[in-house]
């Protein structure tokens, strides 16, 4: 009985160090290692944990845990879950770590694409009308330089749009698979992968 309960010790122990690196990580996708907590809590739970659940595992405040379940929401990493017979939200964690980097992904490609883009347009007439009725020989020459720079963003806008559509329907996996050509060496199926 003691060695079945040492399993259990080394299994809790072992998750609260993956669930700590899963926190430190975050912090590359923008995300504090408070919220990681949160998302690493439900990532290892075993049923739908609500907002008090929550709060008493990760010892944080009952507002700070509603601000990071908000954010991890609006990420995609967390799902809002209905539980019969309960009128608490229910909270479980997107365990599909590819889905999660393309969400993260997409929504940053699309967001620089498109303050860039705005900007581009705001100048671009300008710069064009200088290049045609510039008094200044020297202006024009710079406006022309600035043209051609704007062309090259938009080759590498139009690009990341193209990778950014690739990761949305999943054509990106026809150029990088998720496995390897021979198979799985893993020991793992890839059904039994499929959500992790």
């Amino acid at each position: 009985m003691s060695e079945n309960h040492d399993d259990f010790q080394e299994i809790e122990a072992s998750r609260e160090m993956l669930s700590s690196a899963i926190a430190q990580t975050m912090v590359i996708y923008g995300v504090t290692p408070s919220v990681g907590r949160i998302y690493g809590t439900l990532y290892f739970a075993d049923r739908p944990l609500n907002l008090d659940e929550i709060k008493d595992e990760v010892a944080m405040s009952k507002g700070s845990v509603s601000t990071g379940l908000r954010e991890l929401l609006d990420t995609e990493m967390v799902i809002k879950v209905w539980k019969k017979g309960e009128r608490k939200d229910h909270f479980i964690a997107e365990k599909d770590f590819f889905r999660n980097f393309f969400t993260f992904f997409v929504k940053m490609l699309r967001q620089e694409r498109n303050i860039i883009y705005r900007a581009n347009e705001q100048v671009e007439g300008k710069l064009k009308e200088i290049v045609v009725n510039g008094e200044s020989e020297e202006a024009k020459e710079m406006a022309k330089k600035d043209l051609i720079d704007i062309e090259r963003t938009n080759t590498y806008f139009d690009w990341t749009l193209k990778l950014a559509n690739a990761m949305e329907s999943g054509d990106i996996f026809n150029f990088i698979p998720k496995y390897n050509q021979e198979g799985d060496d893993t020991g793992y199926s890839e059904d039994s992968t499929r959500n992790h």
